[in-house]
């Protein structure tokens, strides 16, 4: 199992994208250099993406902010705090619930690190609170899986329907479908692709 550790990495899937397709050359040429976003895994991260669901980038920041400060953001700290403490901070009930459901679910973040994509998505979708988008960004991001995608993005959608000159943005099955030809550097392509995606908005005046 491929993982990406660096830029090098990502040159490495670019250029193995670009040879089984030019559109992808001509997509990271214009959006070099891409993120590398790798981040360290564990519970926190996943903790984090629940306080994210449908709230704003900075009032999620906010909230996590306050979690850091009042030294709630590991599994032990969340079990042992009251409901209202974390309602406090920001949370919504829904989301204590989620926090709460992923702290006692006891994962082993490290052996996490070993498994197959998929078996990892799975463990982590067991989880209320955590869909297959936010597994798969943790696969990608945290644990650096090469051949990984999140079809359901509408960022790539919309990124493979620019690129690909399409008349309608792609379903998520289709995009799945799709997105296996470029198997082993999804997640690769799923970097341009954003990387693509936000240079043509960013010329749309689009934000």
């Amino acid at each position: 199992m491929r993982i990406i550790q660096s830029y090098a990495c990502i040159e490495e899937g670019a250029a193995w994208l670009g040879a089984l397709e030019p559109r992808f050359a001509q997509a990271y040429a214009m959006a070099a250099p891409v993120k590398l976003r790798r981040y360290p895994d564990g519970f926190d991260r996943l903790f984090s993406a629940i306080v994210s669901q449908q709230v704003s980038t900075a009032a999620a920041e906010s909230i996590w902010g306050r979690l850091e400060n009042q030294g709630l953001t590991a599994p032990e700290a969340v079990l042992a705090v009251e409901d209202d403490r974390l309602r406090a901070v920001g949370l919504s009930r829904q989301k204590v619930r989620y926090a709460k459901a992923l702290a006692a679910e006891g994962i082993d973040y490290v052996a996490l690190r070993g498994l197959p994509t998929e078996e990892v998505i799975q463990k982590l979708v067991h989880v209320p609170g955590i869909g297959r988008w936010t597994a798969e960004m943790y696969a990608m991001f945290a644990l650096g899986h090469a051949d990984v995608f999140a079809p359901g993005d509408l960022a790539l959608q919309e990124g493979v329907r620019l690129l690909f000159d399409l008349p309608d943005r792609p379903k998520e099955k289709e995009l799945r479908d799709m997105a296996e030809a470029w198997s082993p550097w999804r997640a690769v392509a799923a970097r341009i692709l954003w990387g693509y995606y936000h240079v043509i908005k960013s010329r749309e005046g689009v934000r």
